[in-house]
């Protein structure tokens, strides 16, 4: 996950003045890709992480500096020396990262506010910003799902530049550093997503180091179970929703994507058996069932497992008890997501191909 979604979170329940610190460049192997962002707030708390350590320290110097003078800049660290004579404290990390620091002022927190609204809403949202010669930015734009558009652009938008942005959202761009020659200027390109939603469809103990694991890895989680003595903020502080009713009620209630991922362990056969039967033929990016693959098969009445169900669910790891099998499920959870992103990748370059 790139970590805009708590930072601006953050950004949005304070006004205090603070700095985004984004990844725009990596050439080698680092902890973090581009796009991934770090929020440094100005009573010195930080929200994020950009390396394992490397970073963080010289950074929030930089910060200050970033602060007082009211300009980005952005700040590139060699990693690739073993020795300490070097910057990088002999990390031999074997790559050379790029900061991009901007300070958040009036004008940046409503358009990262914007940029909240769109991603809470489940919407997609490409961001360019134009570097100039001195890697600062000078301008930048951001381009919903919808076609929105909104940003800070010197002047009006021209509509070669409308299109150039609307073309970089539909292809999903690699995150990094590009040359314009529409803008005759570097550019540097990110994709937000909305948060991974994530359904847990049982409310029982081993459901707790589920939810919680899920939330820290990025997913948005719901639980729903018919049971109000379990479905209960205080066994499910991490939850975003928690949801009281009966399958079929909830299904009702629900609108589900082929972004969604969902979980079934209520460990009631019966209830299992109709969450299956409701959920088998949605578009989904990921539904598992816990249990041997017998039981799901008598859940389906006997019929074969579809392919699209995970059963058993989770990595084979041999995992046993609630929260190794929370650690599994989660993995698979990441792997699937990431390989969806993938195959999406790979045939829109295919119809870039298949247009020539």
């Amino acid at each position: 996950m790139d970590g805009i979604h708590e930072i601006l979170d953050a950004i949005a329940g304070s006004a205090n003045d603070g700095v985004l610190a984004t990844i725009i460049q990596v050439e080698g192997s680092a902890y973090r890709k581009e796009g991934t962002s770090m929020l440094f707030r100005g009573d010195g708390t930080q929200i994020g992480l950009l390396s394992a350590g490397c970073l963080e320290t010289d950074l929030s110097f930089q910060v200050q500096e970033v602060i007082d003078q009211r300009n980005t800049k952005t700040v590139v660290y060699d990693l690739r020396d073993e020795d300490d004579l070097s910057w990088g404290q002999g990390a031999g990390c074997n790559s050379v990262v790029s900061v991009l620091l901007e300070p958040i002022d009036a004008c940046l927190r409503e358009q990262l506010c914007k940029l909240k609204f769109h991603l809470d809403s489940g919407n997609r949202v490409t961001v360019i910003k134009k570097l100039a010669k001195d890697s600062s930015v000078s301008d930048y734009l951001f381009i919903t799902d919808n076609q929105q558009l909104f940003g800070k652009w010197h002047g009006r938008v021209p509509l070669q530049i409308k299109r150039l942005v609307n073309d970089i959202h539909q292809k999903i761009p690699k995150s990094g550093i590009t040359f314009s020659p529409e803008l005759s200027a570097e550019i540097y390109i990110h994709c937000y997503e909305p948060k991974p939603r994530l359904i847990v469809f049982g409310a029982g103990r081993d459901a707790v180091p589920l939810v919680k694991n899920a939330s820290q890895a990025g997913f948005s989680v719901f639980v729903s179970d018919w049971r109000p003595g379990l479905c209960k903020e205080e066994f499910f502080p991490d939850a975003d929703q928690l949801i009281v009713g009966f399958p079929s009620e909830v299904m009702q209630r629900l609108t589900l994507s082929s972004l969604d991922s969902v979980i079934i362990l209520t460990h009631h056969f019966q209830s299992d058996r109709e969450l299956l039967h409701l959920l088998k033929d949605r578009k989904l990016r990921y539904l598992g069932v816990l249990g041997s693959k017998a039981r799901t098969q008598r859940l389906l009445d006997g019929r074969e497992i579809q392919t699209e169900i995970k059963s058993p669910v989770g990595l084979s790891i041999g995992a046993e008890g609630p929260e190794e099998i929370a650690v599994s499920i989660v993995a698979e959870l990441i792997q699937t997501k990431r390989a969806g992103r993938k195959e999406q990748m790979f045939q829109l370059k295919g119809a870039d191909r298949s247009d020539e």
